[in-house]
């Protein structure tokens, strides 16, 4: 990682008096990948607020939180859905800003999405809670990262807006090197075909970045799409796809979430028929900080999927941590 150069710079007045010069910018974001893209970039000590999502790295936690939820967010993933395609069909957002709060902060920047509505808050949302500011000039930087190569150019472009050019080129080369090592070694292993399940009631398969990372990983994704948004399945496709891996990591669900949520999918009558079932060999991802942020962690990704992949080749560390095999005990890194 590169080193935060974002430190606060200190000049000295009169007889060597140090005084605190203030960052250069201010910025808020409200994406939780943005705010690591930010801090990957040496620019956490930029930020001055965030969403209510972004926790890591974790002293962001301590920042002012700018947005919250309008829906209830616990419950199960068809709870979940109900509520969101309830207030979707209403015309509704999934997010409120905090406007008040907002101004408050006084941002220069602020770092959002137009990617998914219901992900994160919108780039409507922002524009419409900082329509009334007539005294000050905000820059909106709004992410879509739509596959992999998004992902890579948002991060130049946050880091172009940072002021953060050279660091930003060093961060993406960094990623791009550490994917190329992992292809490179997978590459002479025998492929296994893969089903990836972003959200398990409605089942939905990962699309975006998700088929490129299991192919890089050796694997071959039989129900999402590169590039393009994922997309919901059922039953009939996954029975018949019948992968011999399974990878199920939904989207703002921890491991703890969704190994407590596995009974839905075993009530299926085509479950303990799958070849990957049988195989013992469906495993829970932490999608939640790993699978679905955009951000600089799609290489721990990766690396993670290798490690399911090719558990001979690959061994970076994140059994326990970044996914479990389903059927073993796990144990929080909170117990």
């Amino acid at each position: 990682m590169v080193e935060d150069a974002g430190t606060p710079v200190v000049a000295r007045v009169g007889r060597d008096m140090p005084v605190s010069v203030r960052p250069a910018k201010r910025v808020v974001s409200l994406i939780a990948s943005a705010t690591e893209i930010v801090a990957a970039l040496g620019r956490r000590d930029w930020l001055v607020g965030r969403s209510h999502e972004c926790d890591f790295p974790p002293e962001v936690v301590a920042l002012p939180a700018l947005t919250e939820a309008k829906i209830e967010v616990s419950g199960s993933s068809g709870d979940i859905n109900a509520r969101v395609l309830a207030i979707v069909r209403d015309g509704l957002s999934v997010y409120r800003v905090d406007a008040d709060r907002l101004r408050q902060v006084a941002p220069d920047i602020i770092v959002t999405q137009d990617h998914c509505e219901v992900c994160a808050v919108s780039l409507e949302d922002v524009e419409e809670a900082t329509c009334r500011w007539a005294e000050q000039d905000v820059e909106i930087v709004s992410l879509r990262p739509n596959s992999l190569e998004d992902a890579f150019r948002d991060m130049a472009r946050v880091a172009a807006a940072l002021d953060a050019g050279p660091q930003g080129e060093a961060l993406v080369e960094g990623l791009r090197g550490r994917l190329e090592d992992i292809r490179n070694t997978a590459s002479s292993l025998p492929r296994t075909s893969v089903a990836f399940i972003e959200w398990i009631d409605p089942l939905m398969s990962g699309g975006n970045w998700m088929p490129t990372l299991i192919d890089i990983a050796g694997g071959g994704d039989l129900l999402g799409v590169a590039d393009a948004h994922s997309p919901f399945t059922s039953w009939e496709s996954l029975a018949a796809a019948d992968p011999d891996v399974i990878v199920i990591a939904p989207c703002g669900f921890d491991i703890d979430r969704t190994v407590g949520e596995m009974a839905v999918l075993e009530q299926s009558d085509h479950w303990p028929r799958l070849r990957a079932v049988c195989g013992g060999r469906v495993y829970v991802g932490d999608g939640n900080a790993f699978f679905n942020r955009p951000g600089p962690r799609l290489v721990e990704t990766a690396e993670i999927l290798a490690e399911i992949l090719h558990p001979g080749a690959f061994h970076f560390g994140h059994e326990g941590q970044g996914w479990v095999r389903h059927g073993r005990r796990f144990i929080s890194a909170r117990d």
